[in-house]
């Protein structure tokens, strides 16, 4: 069948699909959606976890929304990331930039048909999460076919608010990680609320850690005149490597020291002891 041009597409959101029907239609055929069981169901709802805190301002997300790419296709992407804005020669719905499949046990195939329709009708870019194989593909016009992207890659879109890491939607720690990061770019005031508590609480830390050692040093400089100064009356003269052992010892050994400086007859005597 011929592609009909843009002009004579129908609305995306002109259904012949009812919602509840478990079935969609791509190219004139009829596909049954049954319910997903595991990995599927899992992958599926820790995608759209993952990409729905990564949504940017002035889009929306959806799960299953059913989307009509042509005069005998209509069907629902696993996850589709819209603008926010009513169409407004419509007032419907528009059509979505981004869609991502989940693909379990189904061939790949089947996901590429879905992405042939939606990058026809106009979707800027098709994703499919091969849940077994732990890989994320994108649908390529050039070569008409899916594409590995790399574990290491990101998906940087004007939809998202920071890039997303392909790593997080295959990772569960990946994926958390991911969230919380999308949502501190967000501006999200729970996430503010716990980094200024963090702040606070380091910045607290610190201060007793500097008290603490403050007090230490302060200690230990007393000390050290002391035990030097009784020397020095004693005509025990250290040499440098000798004032800069008693300079780096801590408050407990400075305190056996300086009892024992008094009756010491050398400074072998008293620092050879420890």
């Amino acid at each position: 069948m011929k592609t009909p041009a843009p002009d004579h597409h129908p609305r995306v959101d002109d259904h012949f699909v009812r919602e509840d029907a478990r079935a969609e239609v791509v190219g004139g055929k009829l596909l049954m959606s049954p319910p997903a069981e595991e990995p599927h169901a899992t992958g599926h709802f820790f995608a759209a976890h993952v990409v729905g805190a990564h949504i940017a301002a002035g889009f929306l997300g959806a799960i299953d929304m059913l989307t009509r790419t042509s005069q005998d296709s209509d069907f629902a992407p696993a996850i589709s990331v819209f603008p926010a804005e009513r169409n407004p020669a419509t007032g419907g719905r528009k059509l979505e930039e981004l869609a991502f499949e989940v693909a379990s046990t189904q061939p790949l195939d089947s996901a590429g048909d879905k992405a042939r329709e939606l990058v026809r009708r106009g979707v800027r870019r098709v994703f499919c999460i091969v849940v077994r194989h732990r890989r994320v593909v994108e649908w390529s016009q050039d070569t008409d076919a899916w594409s590995p992207l790399p574990d290491s890659a990101s998906i940087d879109d004007p939809c998202f608010v920071r890039p997303l890491p392909v790593r997080a939607l295959l990772d569960a720690a990946a994926g958390d990680d991911a969230v919380v990061a999308a949502l501190a770019a967000k501006g999200s005031p729970a996430i503010r609320a716990l980094e200024a508590r963090g702040e606070a609480r380091g910045e607290a830390c610190g201060e007793a850690r500097g008290e603490a050692r403050g007090e230490a040093r302060g200690e230990a400089h007393g000390r050290i005149v002391a035990l030097l100064a009784v020397l020095g009356a004693r005509g025990l003269v250290p040499s440098d490597a000798q004032v800069a052992r008693i300079r780096s010892a801590d408050v407990a050994t400075l305190d056996r020291w300086l009892p024992r400086a008094a009756l010491a007859h050398s400074l072998a005597d008293l620092l050879d002891l420890d």
